[in-house]
């Protein structure tokens, strides 16, 4: 008798979920409709996406906000797990960084001022002209990679891309084509896409580039995988991006 009460002991331990831990996650807040603050609520994209894994994984979820040119220093220092802020893939980020698969699949876009888009129709059309990037951002390499780049004057930016650029402080800015679409539908400034995307971005969940790290990379890794074979993470691109942009374009 003794022996089965053990054993059911046992196996009651075995079937109980392990003890959850904290994902802290670095976001800054203020990209639309991404990650952003309303009515003293942080919301958007990024905040259901990790609610969503926590959810999978039996974690708990830790939201940490700060400025954007801050995350990748607070993730290595490691103030934070993880960043969910639309993290483009780079071979140097690839390299110094244990990154999960790809949840998000885009394009860089030129964003300018309404009724300047017969000037401004794409990176073409840049050279001569400022240039306004997120601080921080992947955007500014992707324009420095361009054949025109050295006619092209980049200028980098915490906050007011969009109203210096309605304003005629700078020509252009550039951020990802999603995000430009949501920013101008949403916002009150007279903005226009120019032109089309012009180059494609992976965007994925950073981790530190340790055993631990990478031990958390693999199973948040593998709530993706659920979460894209159930649907729910394209029901959460529905939501806030109006697309699918879960899968990569040739899907």
């Amino acid at each position: 008798m003794r022996k089965l009460v053990v054993a059911a002991a046992l196996a009651l331990t075995t079937a109980l979920p392990a003890t959850a831990d904290t994902i802290r996650v670095g976001m800054s807040g203020g990209y639309f409709p991404f990650t952003f603050t309303r009515a003293d609520q942080l919301q958007g994209f990024e905040v259901d996406f990790l609610n969503a894994v926590a959810e999978e994984t039996g974690d708990e979820v830790e939201f940490v906000t700060m400025s954007f040119s801050g995350l990748i220093g607070s993730l290595e220092s490691g103030r934070i797990d993880t960043i969910a802020n639309q993290i483009t893939i780079t071979p140097d980020r690839e390299a110094a960084f244990a990154f999960t698969q790809p949840y998000v699949y885009d394009g860089a876009q030129v964003v300018t001022r309404a009724g300047n888009e017969g000037e401004v129709t794409g990176p073409d059309s840049l050279s001569g002209r400022t240039v306004a990037v997120n601080l921080g951002s992947n955007f500014e390499q992707l324009l420095r990679d361009l054949p025109n780049a050295d006619e092209i004057e980049i200028r980098t930016y915490e906050s007011n891309i969009e109203q210096d650029t309605a304003l005629g402080r700078v020509d252009a800015f550039v951020m990802d084509r999603v995000s430009s679409a949501q920013v101008i539908a949403q916002s009150p400034l007279p903005l226009a896409l120019a032109g089309a995307p012009f180059a494609e971005i992976r965007n994925a969940l950073p981790f530190r580039n340790d055993a631990e790290g990478q031990a958390l990379r693999d199973r948040v890794d593998a709530a993706i995988t659920t979460l894209k074979e159930d649907g729910t993470l394209a029901e959460i691109s529905q939501r806030w991006l109006d697309a699918d942009v879960t899968q990569p374009a040739s899907e």
